[in-house]
């Protein structure tokens, strides 16, 4: 009885207005976000949550001083990973990667518009930097049939509109993943398009400080996810019953429970499924004394992206000695590769200095040494020395960059492979790892 009506509606009762990263308090706001268990759990870890507006305004920075350093008139969006970059706000994000449409288009001055689902743009009202919701980018066959040409020649000429009022006409559009019949009304309007992944995969690359701190507290959320996930596969797999599908399950369960967003991919196998690697999880029962070995590529709280990879030895005997082995050259891999990490040291250097796996794991290692992370697998790709492609990354690394360091220990024509990936930040000095997941010490021998 003594509870207020006021306070029922809050994510988090004992605070007022605003949540710790600035966001509303309400629990029937529109924007989504961590969740109130996430919120206790990072303040119990001592975590700083992101100023939300201040993460916004960077990433808007970013795009339109990228764009204006290119000479290009804006930059038009169509990945729905760009768009949340550029406007924080997500709609329906698995279905619109394979059904574009929503779009984007930063103008050389900063003017931001957005097309979105005609009955959904009030999702990106909540952030102002967000100056008009239209809709009509939906450029695809299931929506418009046999008229999407008409269709694209009226949000080519809206486009055309922007640009004349907000870049004196530039012509010059980066653009990003654009349906054909999009392209070519562009084109027919008079737009020089240019590939626009290069600016976004740049800008987004270089991370702000309230970007980290959202990374930090992803990154502290899954790996609790993580740990129930192991919790639950130690406990039940002994029994008999469980499968690959059900270890897999929990971690998506506590991904939502926190306010996180989706999977990429479902990468968790089980004993010889391990071997070859990329197997994906399904209803094999795990067996008593048997690997299991997983990747996360989990997005999470505020859609950011954390990328690890363990390994487990799951039983009550000890592991043979070549699976230990092969997890104590994993950890050395990702340990000296990732010494090598500050600012101002080349790509090619990583890649030409690399440690260099024993023969017997050479075929079947994983498919970069490193590479980006933020709202999702980014540029840059780090490759190993046998798999450059001479002026594809002839770049330096800088700070705030953040990057995955990869293992694949997988023995050609075995019946495991060991697993590992940590997530790093490029500090000014060198580089912090924010991964504190513990290695299995069982496979550690």
């Amino acid at each position: 009885m003594d509870t207020h009506y006021r306070d029922r509606r809050k994510i988090d009762p004992t605070r007022g207005a605003t949540l710790a990263d600035g966001s509303p308090n309400d629990n029937d706001r529109l924007e989504i976000g961590p969740t109130a268990l996430a919120l206790q759990e990072w303040a119990t870890l001592g975590l700083i949550p992101p100023d939300l507006t201040a993460m916004r305004a960077f990433r808007h920075r970013r795009l339109v001083d990228a764009v204006n350093a290119r000479g290009y008139g804006g930059v038009l969006m169509f990945d729905p990973l760009n768009i949340r970059y550029a406007t924080d706000s997500t709609n329906m994000q698995l279905w619109n990667t394979h059904n574009a449409f929503r779009a984007c288009l930063v103008c050389a001055d900063g003017y931001m518009v957005i097309w979105d689902y005609k009955n959904a743009m009030f999702l990106s009202t909540f952030n102002p930097l967000v100056r008009e919701q239209r809709s009509g980018a939906d450029l695809f066959y299931f929506d418009r049939g046999d008229k999407i040409g008409p269709a694209a020649d009226e949000f080519s000429a809206q486009v055309h509109d922007l640009i004349r009022a907000h870049s004196d006409g530039n012509m010059r559009l980066g653009v990003d993943k654009v349906m054909i019949h999009g392209l070519r009304a562009l084109e027919a309007r008079g737009f020089n398009v240019i590939p626009g992944e290069e600016l976004t995969e740049k800008a987004r690359a270089v991370k702000g400080p309230d970007e980290i701190l959202a990374m930090r507290c992803a990154s502290a959320a899954c790996e609790i996810a993580v740990a129930e996930m192991e919790r639950a596969a130690r406990e039940g797999v002994p029994r008999g019953d469980m499968s690959e599908n059900d270890i897999w399950a929990v971690l998506h369960a506590e991904n939502i429970r926190r306010g996180g967003e989706w999977i990429e991919t479902r990468l968790l196998s089980s004993g010889p499924r391990t071997n070859p690697w990329f197997q994906e999880c399904g209803p094999r029962i795990v067996q008593n004394n048997e690997i299991v070995a997983l990747d996360t590529d989990l997005v999470g709280a505020y859609g950011i992206c954390v990328d690890i990879s363990r390994t487990w030895w799951i039983g009550d005997a000890k592991p043979r000695p070549d699976m230990t082995e092969a997890m104590q050259i994993g950890v050395e891999h990702i340990r000296q590769n990732m010494a090598m990490l500050r600012p101002g040291v080349s790509m090619t250097e990583l890649s030409q200095n690399c440690h260099r796996l024993p023969a017997k794991y050479q075929k079947l290692k994983y498919g970069c040494m490193m590479h980006g992370v933020g709202l999702c697998d980014e540029w840059p790709l780090i490759a190993y020395p046998d798999q450059m492609v001479p002026g594809a990354f002839d770049y330096v690394l800088e700070p705030g960059m953040c990057l995955c360091v990869e293992a694949l220990i997988s023995p050609e024509g075995g019946d495991f492979s060991i697993k590992l990936e940590d997530q790093v930040i490029i500090t000014e000095t060198g580089h912090e790892n924010l991964t504190a997941y513990p290695f299995d010490p069982a496979l550690m021998g």
